[in-house]
């Protein structure tokens, strides 16, 4: 994976796509830091389909719904109040 400072990719854009579509993904780098990857859309795709589902995802999905389930009460007998 090729290393572009962000002044560079942002300079010289063209070949940077150019060069994740021939050479795969590509780090931008700010300041020294890791900042970003640009790579080729067929990977990102690839990604995307293997990530498993948010919470938010899971829980509005209509087959995740079912009845409430209900807990029966016991038949133990109640304590008497407390007096102070």
């Amino acid at each position: 994976m090729s290393t572009w400072p962000v002044q560079d990719a942002k300079a010289r854009f063209s070949e940077f796509l150019q060069a994740c579509l021939t050479s795969g993904p590509q780090l931008v780098t700010k300041r020294g830091q890791d900042a970003a990857v640009l790579v080729p859309i067929n990977q990102w795709r690839q990604l995307q389909a293997h990530k498993p589902p948010s919470l938010k995802e899971v829980l509005l999905d209509p087959s995740a719904r079912g009845d409430f389930l209900t807990v029966p009460r016991g038949q133990a007998q109640s304590r008497p109040p407390e007096v102070f």
